[in-house]
């Protein structure tokens, strides 16, 4: 799938859900809007994530409010026009989202869970299905999660293409599910014979009782990618920045989202996404070329 700037930057107001609507006011009464990738229910995400919004809060000194797109690209949108100041985005939607916004990774988390700053994509299948290779997979249904999602679409597309599996002809059938809970309980409930997931996504879904890992198997493992980057607008007070990032650095030992409980978060930089680029050569995406 050839993924483009006229996508990424898609209606607004189609991409959007009704919590962005009204930001501009939020903006004006000098709240600190934070954006955050739906991997599972918008209010699902907002109520988990707000013991940090609390916490970021009382540190800046400063309201701080929780907002969930629709999808990468809302997040993104809302990041270039201004309506948003700090987002929570995946790596690739990260690196893709330099390409058309101003945008730059200060932060990266560590859940207890983990332990870790990364994570592992995998692709997943019910154990009724009968598929335990890479090879199995050859006429199968398959859900990815979203275009830009780099654990449910971009590293597993490239490791199968790595292991010369042509993701394009080689599946029976192909879905964008649109978040990795959906894939959890598509292939636990055997609506699709094998999907992709992240592997702490995967826990936390086991851990809601979405799907059980006793009736799963684990297809195809990625290499270590880097955790989803937390991202401010570059434009953003060089002082308010400094205050960001030490907020976020003051973070510890709370519910993060899906995620579980948080260690804590660790400085990060542009650099550290370079894996992600490399991702994309061999998918043969040309970031800054998309138009």
């Amino acid at each position: 799938m050839k993924l483009t700037r006229r996508s990424l930057l898609a209606s607004t107001s189609l991409l959007l859900t009704p919590p962005l609507v009204g930001l501009n006011t939020a903006r004006a009464a000098k709240v600190l809007t934070v954006g955050l990738i739906p991997s599972e229910d918008s209010r699902a995400m907002i109520a988990n994530s707000q013991a940090m919004m609390d916490m970021l809060s009382k540190s800046l000194g400063m309201p701080v409010k929780p907002f969930v797109a629709a999808d990468y690209n809302g997040v993104i949108e809302a990041l270039r026009s201004k309506r948003l100041d700090v987002a929570y985005l995946g790596p690739f939607s990260y690196v893709m989202g330099t390409t058309v916004a101003p945008i730059e990774a200060f932060a990266v988390a560590e859940t207890k869970k983990a332990g870790r700053a990364f994570y592992h994509s995998l692709i997943v299948a019910h154990k009724d299905s009968g598929i335990k290779t890479v090879a199995d997979l050859k006429g199968k249904t398959f859900a990815f999660v979203d275009p830009t999602s780099t654990s449910g679409h971009l590293f597993p597309k490239a490791g199968l293409m790595k292991l010369g599996f042509n993701t394009d002809k080689d599946f029976g059938r192909v879905v964008f599910s649109g978040s990795h809970d959906s894939n959890a309980v598509a292939v636990q409930n055997k609506k699709i014979e094998a999907v992709t997931i992240a592997d702490r996504i995967l826990d936390a879904a086991i851990g809601k009782g979405l799907a059980k890992r006793e009736d799963l198997v684990v297809v195809w493992k990625s290499d270590p990618i880097p955790e989803s980057p937390t991202v401010w607008r570059k434009d953003l007070d060089p002082e308010l920045k400094k205050r960001v990032q030490a907020a976020f650095l003051d973070v510890k030992d709370i519910p993060w989202s899906d995620q579980g409980m948080l260690n804590g978060f660790h400085p990060t930089n542009d650099k550290a996404y370079d894996i992600i680029r490399e991702t994309a050569k061999i998918l043969n995406l040309d970031l800054k070329a998309m138009k």
